[in-house]
């Protein structure tokens, strides 16, 4: 019986031409996956804060929409943030992947509404205040700096 070296030598160059192709396939996917996976800060979200952050007063308790029952608990984005700094209202929005961003700082977002309060404040600077909402003629219902 003769064994042709040949065909044993073109299944492992085809067998190691499928293998680099799957890395490749994964290493093209994996970011896609990461991006798409939501994220989870490493501790639960207190339910409210209350503290002095860089001479400001910052104060944050999670607020119910209503829509929980009908969403379910666990639903993204079915609670809000009633926030406030030296007690005038910043808004706070939730995303879609679980992190919060506020309106002074919108153009990063946070793994929580204590983080993106401390960024506005951080944006406010200590010359800057929260304008009260009924003060600036269009913003409904937003804490707008001036």
């Amino acid at each position: 019986m003769t064994v042709d070296p040949a065909a044993g030598r073109s299944r492992t160059r085809r067998n190691a031409l499928r293998a680099l192709g799957v890395s490749a396939l994964a290493l093209a996917v994996a970011p896609v996956v990461a991006a798409a996976w939501p994220r989870r800060s490493a501790r639960p979200e207190e339910a409210e804060f209350d503290e002095t952050y860089r001479g400001r007063r910052i104060r944050g308790s999670r607020t119910d929409t209503g829509q929980a029952a009908y969403l379910g608990a666990r639903a993204p984005g079915v609670d809000t943030w009633g926030v406030t700094v030296d007690g005038r209202p910043l808004h706070l929005m939730r995303r879609a992947d679980g992190t919060y961003l506020s309106m002074i700082d919108h153009y990063r977002s946070y793994p929580t509404a204590l983080e993106a309060t401390r960024a506005a404040v951080d944006e406010l600077g200590m010359a800057q205040r929260l304008r009260v909402a009924a003060m600036v003629e269009g913003a409904v219902g937003h804490g707008l700096h001036a």
